[in-house]
């Protein structure tokens, strides 16, 4: 679980490629299925894949993790802090390094980063959602946020060469990467009602549930 304090030791960082193997080891353990199907990928754009997840499960834990509890508002404002350093080129611990190169060597916009802070705060400050656009947005900012993390690395490709091997001169896919992200936390979502609900979160806009006359109630006791 990560907490940041707010005046860290200094220290010597991980090697580049230390920080690489640090980030697949994240992905391998907490994305078993989502690692083994970047190992098809060519061994740059897999790496930097690694780098962005292991910043985004950092993200989640901070509000989903086994210390989440410790977690205020000061909290994000010091990770989204620590964001900032890190499309600054200045990394300040080891996982750092790895996402450095990555975004100095891939096309990177920050606002998805920032974006994904955004839906961190949600879960801190809401247990309830009361339309389906409301969870929308929710989607959108921790998972379709990713879509568009990963575009700016896999990009759009040629269906007649090798995977990834010779990019096309289009657009990126922004609106689909988006949907397929949302589309995922949404199963997320329905694969656990029951956990959350443990937790007293529910993600099933309760409007919805109205419509089928099903309460919060029947919801914890189902």
């Amino acid at each position: 679980m990560l907490q940041l304090s707010k005046s860290p030791p200094m220290r010597k960082l991980a090697s580049q490629s230390d920080s690489y193997e640090i980030c697949r080891q994240i992905t391998a353990k907490y994305a078993k299925t989502f690692y083994l199907g970047t190992l098809l990928m060519p061994e740059a754009k897999r790496r930097a894949i690694w780098a962005i997840y292991a910043w985004c499960r950092r993200t989640d834990e901070l509000v989903d993790g086994p210390q989440s509890s410790l977690t205020t508002p000061e909290t994000l404002d010091r990770w989204e802090n620590h964001l900032e350093s890190l499309f600054a080129g200045q990394p300040t611990d080891d996982p750092d390094v790895a996402l450095v190169d990555t975004i100095q060597r891939f096309p990177m916009d920050i606002e998805p980063f920032r974006d994904m802070i955004a839906g961190q705060r949600m879960d801190l400050y809401r247990r309830r959602y009361e339309t389906f656009t409301e969870l929308n947005l929710y989607c959108y900012r921790v998972a379709g946020t990713v879509g568009l993390m990963s575009c700016a690395v896999l990009g759009l490709e040629s269906s007649s060469q090798t995977p990834w091997s010779q990019p096309l001169d289009t657009k990126y896919p922004t609106e689909e990467a988006i949907a397929l992200g949302i589309a995922c936390q949404l199963t997320n979502i329905l694969r656990d009602v029951g956990e959350d609900a443990k937790r007293g979160r529910i993600y099933l806009p309760l409007e919805e549930l109205a419509l089928f006359d099903y309460t919060e109630a029947d919801l914890f006791n189902g």
